[in-house]
């Protein structure tokens, strides 16, 4: 039921709405082009929405033969990091699924602060999906994201800069147009 807002497109017609844009500057010409592989990227906390809204949301994007790229697709033996990162890399779109445990995963957060990277390197559409917890709360580190960041403030106290990425990524997902969804039972 929810896929029926979101919007995606295959890599071949993003590929070719993209161009050949470089910068005047010269910096964006030591970027390899990007080879895409997945439709869509769906990058979720686990242990609040894998058993609900993203199994659901994986599904209907399945049926719908658009190539998505989900966790489980991580081969045994992987290392988990840079193939995380190839995949969002190697995806024309991403899907956040924020929800209320989200900022208490640093792999998500580490996810996010790449995600928001290749929006803004290769122009990489970015969906934000707010379930069951305010987009402010998100934007402004506010409710359960407030305690989840004072945790990772301490944790990470001699790697501040990370901690501020990782504000900062939510931020700017949060100040993207997205959809947002109560929890009414799964």
């Amino acid at each position: 039921m929810c896929c029926r807002s979101l919007t995606f497109s295959s890599p071949s017609s993003a590929a070719a709405a993209a161009g050949d844009d470089d910068d005047d500057n010269g910096i964006e010409a030591d970027i390899p082009p990007r080879r895409e592989k997945y439709d869509v990227f769906i990058n979720f906390r686990g242990e609040d929405t894998r058993n609900g809204i993203t199994s659901h949301l994986h599904a209907a994007l399945l049926k719908k033969k658009i190539e998505t790229y989900i966790d489980n697709r991580l081969q045994k033996g992987e290392e988990i990091g840079p193939a995380l990162q190839e995949a969002i890399e190697k995806s024309t779109q991403s899907v956040i699924i924020f929800s209320q445990n989200y900022a208490s995963s640093t792999w998500c957060l580490d996810e996010l602060v790449h995600i928001i990277e290749c929006n803004e390197r290769y122009g990489q559409k970015v969906i934000p999906v707010f379930y069951d917890i305010n987009p402010s709360d998100v934007r402004k580190q506010h409710g359960s994201y407030a305690g989840a960041f004072a945790q990772l403030e301490k944790r990470f106290q001699d790697n501040i800069d990370k901690v501020h990425k990782w504000r900062e990524a939510l931020t700017s997902a949060a100040n993207l147009s997205g959809f947002e969804y109560p929890n009414k039972g799964g």
